[in-house]
């Protein structure tokens, strides 16, 4: 069997409120482990670990979760979800949750469109304007 990789996310605190919250997001998800220090769960089948380290370190934008979205739909939906209670938007499709993690709400056809010499200039224009990626507007550019 090979050894299993995860990330352990580290939280002031806060680590089975962010589970909790993540479990409440995706599908297929669910607290697995749980203890004062520690607790471990599952976002669409993937492990992580949260635990509550105190207030040294941050989450910063070196790391990030990446959704890859097929529809409309599922990015609204990631984007509203994650940004809620004191989440912030960013740019291009980057968004930080109310614990400070960043993540990516990327839709799966921009590899596609940006591979297109026709349209890559037009679409990665259209992209640099927005905040949460709107495919129309990405397909029409």
């Amino acid at each position: 069997m090979e050894n299993q990789i995860y990330p352990c996310l580290w939280f002031d605190g806060q680590a089975q409120e962010a589970a909790q919250f993540y479990c409440s997001i995706f599908k297929n998800s669910k607290i697995t482990a749980d203890n004062q220090m520690v607790v471990t769960f599952e976002l669409n089948g993937k492990k992580f670990m949260g635990l509550n380290g105190g207030a040294e370190f941050k989450f910063n934008e070196a790391v990030s979760f990446v959704i890859d979205c097929e529809t409309q739909k599922e990015i609204d939906h990631y984007w509203k979800e994650l940004t809620s209670d004191g989440g912030k938007e960013g740019d291009c499709g980057w968004l930080k949750d109310k614990f400070g993690m960043s993540w990516q709400i990327v839709p799966t056809i921009l590899p596609k469109l940006l591979s297109n010499p026709e349209k890559a200039k037009n679409v990665m224009e259209a992209y640099m304007k927005m905040k949460k990626f709107d495919i129309k507007t990405l397909e029409n550019a």
